[in-house]
């Protein structure tokens, strides 16, 4: 079977899925009354979404105060973690001793067009300032020009530096990517030792969708877990996803998202 048969494949067991003959890009409006289906996740209210909850601020021009803030929201809310840049997992790791709220830092930030050398000693040095999870970005341009052999020993690199003790998702930038790259990146993922595929950094241009939730959560099977980023600001896009196939969600909304709100800019 090729890819293009894969993707067509992939795309009809997703539309068998949703069971909705109008497509599925009306999933968001139907999880307004989805509460009861989520409850396989334990979510009876949004305050319950908080395990689920990345909580991030990867914002450049972010100063300290809004760190201090991003962790004290997170141990309040129980978030499952806080989401920054490297440079950031030491001050957070600090203000986080002591909780159960994990770090993780964001590695080859946000275009994934750097060395798998750097991304390899970015992930040590992180990992050694206090990440236990580290997000890294694919190297788009080469899988999109078709170099699959260096995408897999980049992420392999990145693998190798974890010691496997530390949790690895890959971002692979959905929007960037047609359906057929999005299967060819979530499979190159899996195979390099991946332990989720993410959709987006959020500085791509676009963000996470329900049907790339789906189709990437198909192709990666029960072995890989999908979080779910980029523009997701209340309770509701966020169920969606959970109820696409996601069982982790990155957002700079996190507080909108338990309280029932709707968020600002996200991350």
């Amino acid at each position: 079977m090729d890819q293009k048969d894969l993707v067509e494949m992939i795309t009809k067991e997703v539309m068998r899925q949703l069971g909705n003959s109008q497509g599925i890009g009306t999933i968001p409006a139907q999880a307004s009354s989805a509460i009861s289906a989520a409850n396989k996740f334990g979510i009876y209210s949004p305050k319950d979404m908080a395990r689920y909850i990345d909580h991030t601020l990867l914002k450049p021009e972010a100063k300290a105060p809004a760190y201090d803030q991003l962790c004290k929201e997170a141990i309040e809310h129980q978030f499952f973690s806080v989401c920054v840049n490297s440079s950031w997992v030491p001050y957070v790791a600090k203000k986080l001793q002591g909780t159960k709220v994990k770090v993780c830092s964001v590695v080859g930030f946000p275009l994934g067009t750097m060395t798998s050398r750097s991304k390899a000693f970015e992930t040590r040095e992180a990992i050694e300032h206090g990440a236990s999870e580290i997000d890294m970005v694919m190297a788009i341009g080469k899988l999109k020009t078709g170099d699959l052999k260096y995408v897999e020993e980049d992420i392999l690199a990145v693998r190798r530096a974890t010691r496997g003790n530390t949790l690895l998702k890959v971002i692979i930038e959905t929007s960037m990517l047609t359906d057929e790259e999005k299967v060819l990146a979530c499979q190159i993922s899996k195979r390099a030792g991946a332990d989720f595929v993410k959709t987006s950094t959020g500085f791509g241009g676009g963000g996470a969708s329900v049907e790339d939730v789906l189709l990437m959560k198909s192709t990666v099977g029960k072995g890989v877990q999908v979080k779910a980023s980029g523009g997701i600001r209340d309770f509701k896009t966020a169920l969606a996803m959970l109820e696409a196939g996601a069982t982790r969600i990155g957002t700079g909304s996190g507080v909108a998202l338990v309280s029932g709100s709707s968020g600002g800019a996200g991350y």
